[in-house]
Formats: structure tokens, C-alpha cells, sequence
């Protein structure tokens, strides 16, 4: 037994130097996708480079399936009987959330959705295709080969962490506020990620991801209006933008309690 103790310590070192590899790997193919695209103009250009970066990234994927000699089905990319209801169920659970936070935050006043004048149906479909693509890449990078690779070769606490603090930093990178990384982004990442160790696949993390961020826009709570936009009256923007964050805390950590602690098969 002692004898083994050594290997399986260089096992663990090497399946985290190769998750670390994954990662970097995928933020090179993110950055050349938008080196690419950036004469194009937006948002055509936005979406040829996330769907650059998809397709690559899963491409990315498979190679380190291969390398480790297992199958897409252990990291849960191989589609099954219940993906597209998984996916149908993300979807309607994450929009819920996006409109349950709109909600709340307009009930303590001071916000109002005001429906956009101008708005197509195109522009929904293109928006909706966006943040699909968006979820789709983060999905590939964090809840499949990183997250469970790690789950296998260490604990799911510990993968977990490693995971949403690689999803934080990246966050940050992009620029994202250090508070709005490290409470949306990563309260975000534990419930995609126990969503992924329970479900043993990312077809419902795709559907609460691409809902939660459809769900933001649609609202207006992207900075930027879609359906609606969302007007705060003057002087209530920090207490808006507080309440919007406290409304976000209480529904990711209670849909992470709800999913992580029964049964279900979703």
C-alpha cells in the first residue's frame, strides 16, 4: 500500500497540471477567435468568434479525452435520453430565476421595466443564439473535462473551488468587477457545477446558463436594454443595484441547496 502512495500522488499532479494545460489552451483559443473576427463588425463579429471558439474548444476537448484514454461520455459530453429534457428544464428554471430577481427588485421600487420601442423578433432569435453559444463554450471549459476530471482524481469540494476560481479570474479578465465576479460569477459557477457533478453531463447547466443570461438581457439587467429596459429612478442606483444582488444571492444559493440536496433526474 505504501508503495502505491507515491504514484498515486503523481497521478493527481499530473491530472491538475493537464486541467491547468486544458484551461490555458482555451483561453488562447478564445483570444485568437476574437483576434480573428475583430475587423468584423458588431455584433456579426461577437458571434463568429464565440462560434469559432465553440467549435475549437470541443475540438480541444476531445483531444485531452483522447490523451487521457477515456470517452466524451465520462466527462458527460455524450448526448443521452434525457439531454434535450435536461436542456428544456435548465432553460425554464434559469429564466424563472432571471425573472424572479426582476421581480423582487421591482417590488422594493425605484425600477422600472420599460418595453423597448423598435425590437424584432430577429434580434431575440439572434440574442437567444448568442447566449447559447456563450453557455455552450463556458460549459466545454468548466463543467466538463476541468470539473470532472478533477471530481475523479481529487473531491468534488476541491474541484469545485478550483473551478469557480478559474471562472472568477476569468470573469475579472474580461472586465468584470471584482464583486460582481466573485458573488455572480461565482455563485453562478457552484450552481452550473453542481448541476454538472449531479446530472453527470452539461446539458442542464447549458439551459440555466444560456436562460440565466437570455433572461438578463431580456429584462434589461445586462446594461444595455432588450425586451424591456430597466430604468432606476435617480439617486436609488446603489440601492437598486444592492437589492439586485441580494434578490441574485438568495435565488442561486437557494436553487443550489434545492438541486444539491434531493434526488431528482432532471
Amino acid at each position: 500500500m505504501e508503495d502505491n502512495k507515491p504514484n498515486f500522488r503523481k497521478e493527481k499532479v499530473q491530472a491538475f497540471a493537464k486541467v491547468l494545460l486544458f484551461y490555458v489552451c482555451t483561453i488562447i483559443i478564445l483570444i485568437s477567435a476574437s483576434q480573428f473576427t475583430k475587423e468584423l463588425s458588431k455584433p456579426k463579429g461577437d458571434l463568429l468568434s464565440i462560434f469559432i471558439a465553440v467549435l475549437a474548444t470541443f475540438f480541444l476537448t476531445f483531444l485531452f479525452v483522447k490523451w487521457d484514454k477515456i470517452k466524451l461520455s465520462d466527462i458527460g459530453l455524450k448526448p443521452g435520453i434525457l439531454t434535450l429534457k435536461r436542456l428544456f428544464s435548465g432553460f425554464i428554471i434559469g429564466l424563472l430565476l432571471a425573472v424572479l430577481q426582476a421581480l423582487i427588485v421591482m417590488a422594493f421600487g425605484h425600477l422600472k421595466l420599460i418595453m423597448t420601442s423598435g425590437f424584432n423578433w430577429g434580434t431575440i432569435v439572434f440574442s437567444l443564439f448568442f447566449y447559447l453559444l456563450i453557455a455552450v463554450r463556458e460549459e466545454l471549459v468548466f463543467r466538463s473535462y476541468l470539473l470532472r476530471t478533477l471530481d475523479h482524481k481529487f473531491k468534488a469540494t476541491f474541484a469545485l473551488s478550483v473551478m469557480i476560481i478559474l471562472f472568477i479570474l476569468e470573469h475579472i479578465v474580461s472586465g468584470m468587477s471584482w464583486k460582481m465576479a466573485i458573488v455572480g460569477s461565482g455563485l453562478g459557477g457552484l450552481l452550473f457545477g453542481v448541476a454538472a457533478l449531479k446530472t453527470k453531463g452539461i446539458a442542464l447547466p447549458i439551459g440555466l446558463h444560456t436562460a440565466w443570461n437570455f433572461g438578463q438581457w431580456m429584462t434589461g439587467f445586462k446594461n444595455q436594454s432588450g425586451i424591456w429596459n430597466a430604468v432606476v429612478d435617480k439617486g436609488y442606483e446603489i440601492q437598486t443595484e444592492n437589492v439586485g444582488l441580494a434578490a441574485f444571492v438568495l435565488l442561486m444559493v437557494s436553487t443550489t441547496y434545492i438541486l444539491s440536496s434531493r434526488k431528482i433526474v432532471l
